[in-house]
Parts: C-alpha cells; structure tokens; sequence
C-alpha cells in the first residue's frame, strides 16, 4: 500500500464512517478499485485501524457530551439519589446497546472478514437497506426527542447496529433506521448513532491493530489514513447533523441503490471481480 492509496482510502473513511451509505462497503470498493487484496487480513485491519481516526473525531465533537453523561453515570453508581437523572440512564444505554455488537462481533469475526466482503454482498446491503431507511423514513412517527430516549430503544438499536457487520448495511443507517422506527426524531437517533458507534468502533480497531501494523502495510500508511479519516470525518458529523434537521436520509437511499446497481453492472461485466 502507497501513502497514496492510505490517503485516498483515509477520505473515504472520514467521508462515509457517519453517513449512513456504508464505510465498510466504501473501503471495499475503493480498495478493489485500487488494487489492493479486500480479503488480505492486513488490508481489512488497515480498514478497521483507520476508523479510530473517525471515533476521535466523534469523541472531540461531542466531547461535552460525552463527559457528562460519564460524570453523571460515575456518580449514579455511588449515589443512589442521582440514578433518575437523563445523563446517567444515559450512560447504561450506550454500554447496553454497545454490548451485542461486541459479542456477534467476536463470533463471527471470520466470516465478516472472509466471505462477506465479496462485493456481491455489498451490492446487495446497499440496495436492500436502502428500502428498509425509507421505510423508517415513511413509517417512523419521529415525534420523541433525545430526552424520551428509553432503554428499549437503545437495546433495539444495539442489537440492528450488529447488522452493520456486513459491508453495504451502514451502521449508521443501521441504527439511525431502528431510531426512526422506534419513533425518536431524526436528530436524536442520529446522535445516539454516534454514541454507539464509540465503542463499536475503537473495539473493532483495537482488535484489528495488529493485523494493520504486522502485515505488509506498515505503521506510515496506517497514520496517515488514520489522521486523514479523523479530519474530513469531523467535518461529516457536523455537516450531517445540521443536514438531518429539515432534511430526510432518503437521498441517502436513493445513492446507495445507484452505486449498487453500478456495482452490480461491473461486476456482472467483469469489469471488477467480486474478491
């Protein structure tokens, strides 16, 4: 791998990480596009490394956030009184909804790794999510705003968010999808999709890691892919949170389905192969 094609795939990370088309389908493609072996356990460590970049911009974004809800769970723990309060319920659904990503995770680390990244899979993730994001768009009655968050809702969003685990889901349309369905606004299930992402993500790169560092990228290209991402995907978070308040994510359907019969035209063309 050229600093290059870290920098190239760093832009796509930060670019799709929060926007629910798909990072993973993004960096599959890409990568393919580049050259570079998408079942080499280097590369898709290299692809999961990259996406700590973008959870150190969604930590710094909403880092206030962040430290509140930490503070106020800290201190539900050691005071009974204080367990009512939003922030500290807050805290115990983003460690709940994070729990069964990490475990199916774990499971079926291998076949995320290997079968899954065929691009046939991605085509297929991107145009059938696609339908479900405007089916929650359609359906969801978006009336409940953060402040009426419940446990239920972060569980369901949890357990939807392992789909993501495909290429071509979208955690973020995975999760912002089952907000919507669950009936919370689009921005309030837009921001607990990032809060979810947190744990996900920086457990899904630290996992990953070695791969990434001991394979045949190296630490350089690592870095620079990693700074890269963190910086457009600052600048993705903030556009999209501002985007989701009058708009609907339904364009974002519209693209996926795009890119997926484009996808699927290539490949049926040979003009790219699947692995």
């Amino acid at each position: 791998m050229t600093i290059w094609d870290s920098i190239i795939l760093g832009i796509v990370e930060g670019l799709t990480e929060f926007l629910p088309v798909s990072s993973t389908g993004h960096l599959t493609i890409v990568s393919k596009m580049l050259g570079l072996k998408i079942d080499d356990p280097s590369i898709t460590g290299f692809t999961a490394v990259i996406q700590v970049g973008a959870i150190v911009a969604v930590v710094l974004y909403f880092w206030k956030d962040i430290a509140r809800i930490a503070v106020a769970w800290v201190r539900g723990l050691a005071n009974p009184e204080y367990r009512g309060e939003f922030d500290h319920r807050m805290g115990w659904y983003v460690i709940v909804g994070s729990v069964p990503i990490v475990i199916v995770g774990f499971l079926a680390r291998d076949l995320i790794s290997g079968p899954l990244r065929s691009l046939w899979w991605v085509a297929g993730a991107l145009i059938g999510w696609a339908f479900v994001m405007v089916a929650a768009e359609r359906i969801g009655t978006k009336e409940r705003p953060l402040t009426r968050i419940t446990l239920v809702d972060a569980l369901v969003m949890g357990l939807v968010q392992c789909l993501a685990l495909i290429p071509g889901i979208s955690r973020s349309g995975a999760t912002i999808s089952a907000g919507l369905f669950r009936g919370l606004d689009r921005v309030a299930a837009t921001r607990i999709s990032f809060l979810l992402g947190i744990p996900a993500l920086v457990g899904a790169g630290v996992y990953e890691l070695k791969d990434a560092l001991h394979g045949d990228v190296g630490a350089v290209p690592v870095l620079v892919g990693t700074v890269v991402s963190f910086v457009v995907a600052y600048a993705s978070i903030a556009w999209l949170l501002r985007f989701v308040v009058k708009h609907t994510i339904e364009v974002f359907a519209f693209y996926r389905v795009l890119l997926g019969i484009v996808l699927i035209i290539l490949l049926a063309t040979s003009t790219i192969t699947a692995t």
